[in-house]
């Protein structure tokens, strides 16, 4: 399938679907389509699986995108600023953070997955629940900031920064351990722990995560003014 990624830090993906052909995305996802694109709400995989997506951090419902008479152009984009990995998923399978997807070919299969290591799902930073993707075709996810692609040659070993890990092969070792000694820890900033990730296989890692991104727009959002004002009781903060 033919896709083009437009944009820096507000990509967008354009799919070319041809008659016959079909891709699914995450609700709410849709940036701008042709006239000949015919899209459509659907349970993916029944209600199960409706409920194990809401769990993940995806909508209940997915909607389906085909084509009609001829090849057609459907575009989706993330819902905060940052990078779109499109990830080949044939012949592989794909372990996402929880929240990643965004779309996909019709052949790509999506699972709820969860971490096997109860210690990453604490202090590790991405959660108990992860997503599993396998089958044929491509895959596109979004995540905040900038994406690194990084392959991991066997045991050679990255640590990354708490819940900055987008997603990685199943053949890399994902743990956590201790950020360093305990003045580390306390004065650094880094937090108390670090993910550790171990080839051989692919990782996704982001420049910056949504809570970092919400936190740095925070004091810049209009707050509501004691004395009233012409903007209607707000101000900005700048």
């Amino acid at each position: 399938m033919k896709y083009n990624l437009t944009g820096d830090n507000l990509q967008f993906v354009t799919m070319e679907i041809q008659p016959g052909e079909m891709v699914w995305a995450e609700a709410g996802a849709l940036v701008y389509m042709s006239g000949n694109i015919n899209m459509e709400a659907k349970l993916q995989g029944g209600l199960l699986k409706g409920l194990k997506r809401t769990l993940a951090g995806e909508s209940f419902m997915v909607t389906h995108f085909s084509s009609a008479g001829g090849p057609g152009l459907v575009s989706f984009g993330g819902n905060c600023p940052g990078k779109i990995a499109a990830i080949d998923i044939t012949g592989k399978e794909f372990i996402a953070q929880k929240d990643a997807f965004l779309c996909a070919e019709e052949s790509v299969k999506w699972e709820m997955a969860f971490q096997k290591r109860l210690g990453s799902t604490f202090f590790g930073g991405e959660g108990l629940i992860l997503q599993h993707l396998s089958g044929e075709g491509m895959v596109f996810l979004h995540a905040a900031g900038d994406l690194v692609e990084i392959d991991l040659e066997a045991d050679q070993t990255y640590k990354v920064s708490t819940a900055h890990v987008v997603g990685w092969e199943p053949t890399v070792t994902y743990d956590i351990e201790a950020a360093g000694g305990i003045k580390t820890a306390m004065f650094g900033g880094e937090g108390l722990f670090m993910t550790t990730l171990t080839g051989p296989g692919k990782i996704i890692i982001q420049s910056m995560t949504l809570p970092q991104l919400a936190d740095a727009v925070k004091p810049f959002l209009p707050t509501q003014s004691s004395g009233g004002n012409s903007s209607g009781g707000f101000e900005l903060k700048f």
